[in-house]
């Protein structure tokens, strides 16, 4: 065989593996997406959309394995709603990883990236026991993070205290004392005892770099929001 035949073989041969890769990678996100029929908007459909953006700019920038990263991004979340049934009793990412290994034992992967994959959901809640090890599961904890932050992270934060059934703001009531998942889970309450230190919990270069402009617009808005809601501007 030609040296050019021989090239053209194997040029054949990437592209038909790269189909491969992206059709069973879209079969996940299709999955996914129906497991996120009736979701509250805090941490819809629309979230890991955003997430997944987020995860390729990331992922691409620090060299992950993108159908590890990709297929983890799409299902981080899908144990979400029995966190928020329960109250907050149920870890989501606990409950997502023993959900996703049904979805994706029998792919065309190495057990390392099925290994990996899981690793990726169970390690990316910013309050779980599980720290993120791998590249793939620092740029997912980052991808959500950064969610969760800036002024996307701010209009999250108020629409997740209207699904609890926070007021605006709790005043009278410390953030020590407040209770999570009440009336006084409000959006202020999660920027101070979540968004504002997420800034310094960032894995990677690329994504400390757009956490910082992002923490720096929250910070702007919350006192601005203290100001206007005690009558000051």
């Amino acid at each position: 065989m030609r040296r050019s035949d021989s090239a053209r073989r194997i040029s054949e041969i990437n592209d038909s593996c790269q189909t491969a890769t992206s059709f069973f990678v879209e079969n996940i996100k299709l999955l996914a997406k129906k497991m996120f029929d009736g979701a509250n908007g805090s941490h819809d459909w629309d979230h890991t959309t955003r997430v997944c953006m987020l995860s390729k700019h990331i992922g691409s920038a620090e060299g992950s394995d993108m159908d590890v990263l990709l297929i983890a991004t799409y299902l981080h979340d899908i144990g979400r709603c029995f966190q928020d049934e329960s109250g907050g009793a149920v870890c989501h990412a606990e409950k997502g990883a023993q959900m996703a290994w049904p979805i994706i034992k029998d792919l065309p992967l190495s057990e390392s990236q099925k290994e990996n994959i899981i690793h990726c959901i169970r390690s990316h809640r910013f309050r779980g026991n599980h720290a993120p090890k791998t590249l793939e599961a620092k740029v997912l904890f980052d991808a959500d993070k950064l969610d969760a932050i800036g002024a996307v992270g701010v209009a999250r934060a108020f629409l997740f205290a209207g699904e609890v059934g926070a007021r605006l703001h709790s005043p009278e009531i410390s953030i020590e004392d407040s209770i999570p998942y009440s009336k006084d889970d409000t959006g202020f309450r999660e920027f101070m005892v979540k968004l504002s230190s997420i800034k310094d919990r960032i894995q990677t270069k690329t994504g400390r770099k757009m956490a910082e402009k992002r923490h720096d617009f929250m910070k702007r808005f919350f006192r601005c929001f203290l100001e206007e809601y005690e009558g000051k501007r």
